[in-house]
């Protein structure tokens, strides 16, 4: 049986994508739109601007009556919402001050606290759902699903397709063909530090594990 081809298999997948008509540079304004709205950045978790959270904590200390409070929680994959219940302001200045990490938003014509809260981990969707893989153009995605149905999350770099190739044993890159499932985030930090290696343009900004 003739060995399968990650290169082979990626050209065979965009000739079989691409319309007679069409060229690579058809495909530009579509990969632009892609980056635009696919996160590049490292997910480094940014801190909340501290004279804003104080404004927030000082406004909420004037107020009497009860506030809901509802908290947004955005992790490495995927995010939630839940509701924390109805709290007195001073209990909401208790929490916030007891996480100083987190941001908050007080719409107060309507008596509700956002608060955001960021986790370096997978969402709960994630942790059954998360697959990386590699697409029709060489890049490392997390895919919500298996990449067949090209549900991408997050794109990372782009890899060099023909130096994995002659790298990496046939498995691993049968793994990544097929989608490599991502549960946790030992394994989501193990695929990106191996697959770092194999960047296509050395100079690119990479997006690292977390440790």
């Amino acid at each position: 049986m003739m060995e399968f081809s990650l290169w082979k298999n990626l050209k065979k997948q965009l000739r079989r994508k691409r319309r007679p008509t069409w060229s690579l540079g058809a495909f530009v304004p579509f990969l632009l739109a892609c980056w635009l709205v696919l996160p590049q950045e490292e997910y480094v978790f940014a801190a909340p601007d501290q004279s804003e959270m104080q404004s927030i904590i000082q406004k909420l200390e004037r107020e009497d009556g009860p506030l809901t409070v509802e908290v947004h929680r955005i992790y490495v994959c995927g995010e939630e919402s839940k509701p924390l219940g109805r709290m007195m302001s001073k209990q909401v200045v208790q929490l916030l001050n007891k996480h100083p990490e987190w941001k908050a938003k007080f719409v107060q014509a309507q008596s509700i606290v956002y608060v955001e809260q960021r986790v370096e981990d997978l969402s709960e969707h994630c942790k059954a759902n998360a697959y990386m893989g590699v697409d029709k153009q060489g890049n490392l995605n997390l895919y919500d699903g298996v990449p067949k149905k090209e549900k991408v999350v997050r794109t990372f770099f782009q890899l060099d397709v023909r130096y994995m190739e002659s790298s990496l044993p046939q498995d691993k890159l049968d793994q990544l063909t097929k989608g490599i499932r991502i549960s946790d985030m030992e394994e989501y930090n193990s695929v990106l530090s191996t697959y770092s290696d194999y960047a296509a343009t050395k100079n690119q900004k990479v997006m690292k594990p977390a440790y």
